[in-house]
């Protein structure tokens, strides 16, 4: 496991500090990296939720999971009490051009790839071989939280509803320790949904649907 957190840690420098122009490289290599790992550890693609059955499994949770985010954040747009959820400078500011690039090549090839590949397929197999799926999603999703600590840095001061924490140093450091918290919990439920269907493409498909259709409705809000 720890080739694994070294690989992750480096990303995460990466990403955050030293290259983030390469962010969607980065990720790519470093899922790369983690299935290797994976594969000298002796892990299968059944343990990864990556075999032909789990793929079908996973397509089949996929469209009812995207569907219902897709509905969920629709109504939390039409309501004047949750819009302000979604103001967010980082969005609000993109061309059509720069939204379709997040959209469909920096989340779902960066972000949902190299996360999902990390915590619910490699790191949830390893732990969960070796000590149980208890101890396989609580590791996990403790360490996605932590993962989010270098990219909530700057949240309280492009996102609305986290400015209210305050944008001064204490703001900012309340806004990352509920980051963290906030991953960590969200880590947990796509663990769960790696358990139940037995497959890593149904937290891809939550964790995509997720970030996707947030960042559209935050393009949204001010047009």
């Amino acid at each position: 496991m720890f080739c694994v957190i070294a690989v992750l840690v480096g990303a995460n420098l990466l990403n955050n500090w030293f290259a983030p122009g390469a962010y969607v490289p980065t990720c790519v290599v470093a899922a790369a990296a983690l299935l290797l790992i994976a594969r000298w550890d002796g892990l299968t693609r059944a343990d990864l939720g990556l075999d032909t059955a789990a793929l079908y499994r996973g397509l089949r949770w996929a469209s009812v999971l995207v569907g219902a985010v897709l509905a969920v954040l629709l109504v939390g747009l039409a309501l004047p009490a949750t819009r302000e959820a979604f103001e967010d400078e980082r969005a609000a500011g993109l061309t059509l051009g720069q939204l379709l690039w997040r959209v469909l090549v920096r989340v779902p090839v960066g972000t949902v790839l190299l996360e999902e590949v990390a915590f619910r397929g490699v790191l949830w197999a390893m732990v969960r071989r070796r000590r149980g799926t208890a101890w396989a999603t609580t590791v996990s999703s403790l360490l996605f939280g932590l993962w989010h600590v270098l990219p909530s840095r700057g949240l309280s001061q492009v996102n609305t509803a986290a400015a209210v924490l305050g944008t001064g140093p204490a703001g900012r450091a309340l806004s990352v320790a509920v980051g963290v918290v906030a991953t960590t919990a969200a880590g947990v439920v796509l663990c769960e949904l790696r358990r139940r269907s037995g497959s890593l493409l149904a937290p891809a498909a939550l964790h995509w649907a997720v970030n996707g259709f947030g960042y559209v409705m935050a393009w949204a809000v001010p047009r």
